[in-house]
């Protein structure tokens, strides 16, 4: 049992949870995310203890907030929808002065306890800051040109003017490694501001605004921690460099400051995640994978959670299908995908409504079925 959460229903520990039982078969539940929502809670499901802490929420206040810790290898899983997720906006969104502050508390937290390789899962976000709050937090000052430390947000980042590092701490025995699956660069018209921006509240004005502070902090770090490229010292953009790095505009930006300052790594977060959590291991010898998430449809093809745990499973040699709220992907696609087949809530109770607010017992009836149609009782696959 390997899926993914279905948003505003149930956890992935809790889709697993119906799933197996529905089957009534011996499984291996192993809940998974792809970097976003649910990630810490995929770890902590799968061995890893849960730290709480008080952090900044995205819009200044404290809120609780959790990362996954194994202390056996000193590993810190720090999701960034944890403290700095549109769901921790109390009032809506703040598209021009939402922090990612909160993440680098948690990633601070994580290596004061003795974290090793921290792994930073990008998704959901509610900033467009370029990760300049996370780094503020590890102990950077972002200052304007009186010298003044700049007030949170995306926005307040033109008036950016030097980037004051000795504060910051020695990383150098940490390893980071960002978990996502967004290409996206920091600029231009597929960077943070104009392809995200809008999803988290920015109005058209909004995204100038938003770009114009990006562009600002890209060329300031450029000219004074030596990121090769990224901007010029004229201030002309050029896709090139950090910036333009493949992921350096995930979650508003932060993806460029865990390059530029952590010196992350960007790895596809489904398939390091499952690595993580021993999928591999898991799944040999298995007869049948069973993934999912709330939706199965063109955003999934994107590298989301089902397609990684379906090509994981190819590998192992074990057979797939899916569970689901609704889909729109057709039989082939999904046989492309490597899914054998998908069965969704909605082809129990046509009423999304009612598929939510009865997601669990509809899962165990949709399990039933999966068990009958793959014979697994009778011990055949």
């Amino acid at each position: 049992m390997a899926p993914d959460k279905f948003k505003g229903s149930l956890t992935a520990a809790e889709v697993a949870a119906r799933v197996t039982a529905g089957l009534g078969v011996p499984t291996v539940e192993l809940p998974v995310a792809d970097g976003g929502d649910g990630t810490v809670d995929a770890a902590v499901a799968c061995g890893f203890d849960r730290v709480t802490i008080e952090v900044t929420g995205p819009a200044g206040e404290r809120v609780p907030a959790s990362y996954a810790w194994h202390a056996g290898d000193a590993t810190a899983v720090v999701e960034l929808a944890e403290a700095s997720g549109l769901r921790r906006l109390p009032a809506g969104p703040e598209p021009l002065t939402a922090t990612s502050h909160g993440t680098g508390e948690l990633i601070a937290h994580a290596v004061r306890h003795g974290a090793r390789r921290v792994v930073l899962g990008l998704g959901g976000s509610a900033c467009t800051d370029g990760g300049a709050g996370m780094a503020q937090a590890l102990g950077a000052r972002l200052l304007d040109a009186e010298g003044r430390e700049l007030p949170r947000g995306g926005a307040a980042l033109r008036s950016l003017e030097r980037i004051d590092l000795s504060g910051f701490p020695d990383l150098s025995g940490v390893a980071f490694v960002v978990a996502s699956d967004v290409d996206n660069p920091l600029l231009g018209p597929h960077g943070a501001a104009a392809v995200y921006g809008p999803q988290k509240g920015a109005t058209p004005d909004d995204v100038k605004v938003l770009e114009s502070g990006l562009t600002r902090l890209a060329a300031v770090a450029t000219r004074t921690h030596g990121l090769m490229g990224a901007v010029e010292h004229d201030d002309i953009v050029r896709a090139m460099g950090v910036a333009g790095a493949p992921g350096a505009g995930a979650a508003g930006g932060v993806g460029f400051a865990a390059l530029a300052f952590l010196h992350a790594e960007i790895r596809p977060g489904i398939d390091y995640l499952l690595g993580l959590l021993g999928f591999g291991a898991h799944a040999a010898g298995a007869r049948l994978v069973i993934t999912g998430e709330g939706s199965l449809d063109e955003q999934s093809l994107r590298g989301k959670a089902p397609i990684g745990v379906a090509q994981a499973a190819a590998r192992a040699g074990v057979p797939v299908v899916a569970v689901c709220g609704r889909r729109t992907l057709s039989d082939a696609e999904l046989k492309a995908a490597g899914i054998e087949a998908a069965y969704a809530l909605t082809d129990l109770e046509p009423d999304p409504a009612r598929c939510m607010a009865g997601a669990g017992p509809l899962l165990e009836r949709l399990a039933a079925r999966i068990a009958a149609d793959h014979r697994l009782a009778e011990g055949t696959p």
